[in-house]
C-alpha cells in the first residue's frame, strides 16, 4: 500500500508545476486537461471556461511521486494542517531550496541549525503549499 499527496492549487497547478521544475527539478510525467477529459465533467465540477486547466497531473521531486489538479479553479488554493519535507543534501543545498521556496512566499520559521538538524527551515512558497527542509543532524 502507498500513501501519495494530491495536491489542489485551484487554478494555478500548470504555474506551480513549472515553479517546482525549475526550483526543485520535478519532473512532470502525466497531464491532463479538462478539456481532455474523455467524459463530461461534472456540473460545478470546475469554473465555467476552465477547459485549458489541468485536471489531474502526476510529477515526481526526487524519488516522491505527487499528484496535483486545479480542482475547482477558483483562483486561491489553500494548504492547511500539513507540509512536505524536503531533505537536502547538504547545508548548502537546504539554503538554495528554502532561498528559491521562499521567492514570493512567506518564511516561517528561517533556516538555521537545531539540535536534531545542521539545516532546518519551515517555508510556505508563492502558492501557499508548506515546506520543511531539512539537512538531519549526524546519528550518535
Amino acid at each position: 500500500m502507498q500513501v501519495q499527496s494530491y495536491l489542489f492549487f485551484d487554478g494555478r497547478c500548470e504555474e506551480a508545476l513549472e515553479f517546482y521544475r525549475s526550483a526543485l527539478g520535478a519532473k512532470v510525467t502525466m497531464l491532463m486537461r479538462y478539456k481532455e477529459s474523455p467524459d463530461p465533467v461534472p456540473p460545478g465540477m470546475c469554473a465555467p471556461n476552465s477547459g485549458e486547466k489541468v485536471m489531474h497531473s502526476e510529477f515526481t521531486i526526487g524519488d516522491t511521486k505527487l499528484m496535483a489538479s486545479d480542482g475547482y479553479a477558483g483562483g486561491k488554493p489553500e494548504f492547511k494542517g500539513f507540509s512536505l519535507s524536503l531533505d537536502a543534501k547538504d547545508d548548502a543545498d537546504a539554503k538554495r531550496l528554502f532561498d528559491t521556496l521562499a521567492e514570493g512566499g512567506t518564511v516561517q520559521m528561517p533556516l538555521g541549525k537545531t539540535f536534531f538538524a545542521s539545516s532546518f527551515g519551515m517555508v510556505a512558497d508563492r502558492f501557499g503549499m508548506a515546506w520543511m527542509v531539512i539537512v538531519p543532524a549526524p546519528e550518535g
